[in-house]
Order: C-alpha cells, then sequence, then structure tokens
C-alpha cells in the first residue's frame, strides 16, 4: 500500500488554518446563530429556526429596498463601472502624451479607502457649499440645486456616483494589462482584410480579453454585492432608509438593534445570492474558455 503523500498538505496546513480560522469556522458560526433569537449578551439564545428568515422575506420592507438596492447597484457596476475602465482602458493603450500620468490619475481614487471617498463627496453634494450645487448656480441652473444625499429619490445614485469614482480605476489597470498582452498581428492582418475600428474591437479585443472579462466581472459583482464603507459613512442607509443595502441593513440589525440572528441570517442570503450568481458564472466561463 502506498504512503499517503504528507509533504504537499504540509505545505497547505499554515493557508488552511488560516481559511478554517477567518472564514470557515466564522461563516458557519454565522450560519448557526441565524436560527436563534439572539441579542449578542443574554446567556441564552432562542432557538426560532427559520423564524428569521421568513421575517425577512415577509415582514421586513428594509430588506426588501436594501435587497434592490444590490441589485441596482450590481447592475450599475457591470455597465457603467466595467464600460467606463474598457473605455479609459483602450484610450490609454494608445500612443498618446501623458498616459502614463493618466493612468495614474485615473488609479489613485482606487487606493483610497472607502470612508476617505465618502467624505470627500459628501462635501462636493454639500447643498450649501459643495461643488455640483456651486457649478450650477454659476450656470444659471439653481432649479437643478438639491440636497443630494438628503432626498430619497437622488441618494442612491449620488453614492453611486462616487462610487464610480472610486471603483473605475480597477478594471481600468486590469483591462489594460489584458490589451498589452494581444500581439498586434491580428490587428494588423484585419486592417489590410478592411476591417472597420469597431470590426476589429469586436472580432479581435473581446474574444482576446475573455480571460480578463472572466476575473474583472467576478471581481466586480463580488465587490458590488458586499459594498457597505462607502454607503454607510455618506448616508447611514438613509434618508428614510432608502440606501440600504444588505451589508449595511446586516450592520444595523446586528449592531444597532442586537438582532444578532436576524443579521447573520442576512449575512446568510448576502453569502447564498454571490454563491448563486458567482459559482455558475466562473465555471462557465472557464469551461468555455478552455474548449
Amino acid at each position: 500500500m502506498r504512503n499517503w503523500p504528507i509533504k504537499p498538505w504540509l505545505f497547505l496546513l499554515p493557508a488552511l488554518l488560516v481559511y478554517l480560522t477567518v472564514i470557515f469556522i466564522p461563516s458557519f458560526y454565522s450560519l448557526y446563530l441565524s436560527f436563534f433569537s439572539w441579542n449578542g449578551v443574554a446567556p441564552a439564545k432562542e432557538f426560532v429556526g427559520l423564524q428569521n428568515y421568513a421575517d425577512l422575506i415577509m415582514k421586513d420592507a428594509v430588506f426588501a429596498k436594501a435587497l434592490l438596492n444590490n441589485i441596482l447597484w450590481s447592475i450599475g457596476s457591470l455597465t457603467i463601472i466595467l464600460g467606463l475602465g474598457l473605455s479609459l482602458a483602450l484610450l490609454l493603450n494608445k500612443k498618446i502624451k501623458g498616459r502614463i500620468a493618466f493612468r495614474g490619475i485615473f488609479y489613485f481614487p482606487y487606493v483610497l479607502s472607502g470612508v476617505v471617498v465618502a467624505t470627500i463627496w459628501t462635501w462636493i453634494y454639500n447643498p450649501m457649499q459643495g461643488f455640483i450645487n456651486k457649478a450650477l448656480e454659476s450656470l444659471g441652473l439653481e432649479s437643478w440645486t438639491r440636497a443630494w444625499l438628503a432626498e430619497p429619490k437622488y441618494a442612491l445614485a449620488a453614492v453611486f456616483v462616487a462610487a464610480v469614482w472610486q471603483g473605475v480605476g480597477q478594471p481600468l489597470v486590469l483591462f489594460l494589462a489584458g490589451l498589452q498582452t494581444i500581439p498586434a498581428d491580428p490587428y494588423e492582418a484585419a486592417i489590410i482584410d478592411g476591417a472597420k475600428p469597431y470590426q476589429r474591437f469586436w472580432y479581435i479585443t473581446i474574444p482576446m480579453l475573455r480571460e480578463t472579462f472572466i476575473i474583472v466581472v467576478a471581481i466586480t459583482m463580488v465587490a458590488s454585492m458586499k459594498v457597505y464603507d462607502i454607503i454607510y459613512a455618506m448616508t447611514g442607509g438613509g434618508p428614510a432608509e432608502s440606501t440600504h443595502v444588505l451589508a449595511s441593513w446586516m450592520y444595523i440589525q446586528t449592531f444597532k438593534f442586537a438582532n444578532i440572528g436576524t443579521g447573520s441570517a442576512i449575512s446568510m442570503f448576502l453569502v447564498l445570492i454571490t454563491m448563486i450568481i458567482i459559482v455558475p458564472y466562473v465555471f462557465y466561463t472557464t469551461k468555455k474558455s478552455h474548449v
């Protein structure tokens, strides 16, 4: 009987211990807590089964709004942020003057923390002294000025604009790296054959960026589902609970309302939704890319 190879497992053991301690065990403990009603300090927990999940779906209007906001945020991230990132990458991949400086300028907001970005944009949106309202007033558009973060109709969109400013740098850099790996030969052959720019983009650039798209789309979807810091720092989920996402509502339920079971149930919803979206996507695209 062959001896079980122990050496590979010894190399994996440190990472495995970290994974079990930081991710696996806390995740299952959160799942366990989601079946109880508990305020976090009482010595006893009341087992309620699936009641926390049922209450979220049937009775919690803020949870429904947070879920919708997460969906809208994800759609906006996959279209606007990715679209801007790809467009800027295509532009900065050309031999234009100052392109290295522009790459740094566009990437710089991404390295800032969400709280810093939130502070900057909260001042930009300030109804009295903010840049946006002052610019509109200088253009004679006083009727367009408003308290951007205090009106439920505009607050989520205003926060998303700040997130776009911060987040576009990551797909920009990744797409730029992918573009620089594409050889010039296919483009030269396409030009000789009379292919137009949009045809070269659609039939050469997009297919050859397939691996990059897999990574960028997956990262963007995960980031859009767990968005929290910029929303909480700019609006706290308000006004009138209109900008809550699942992560922010989970925090409110857990640490402000002391509903540990409900907060844990929201976290499980977040994990489940993310897995339903990400796992089939990565599996399908990775399998397709190797066909």
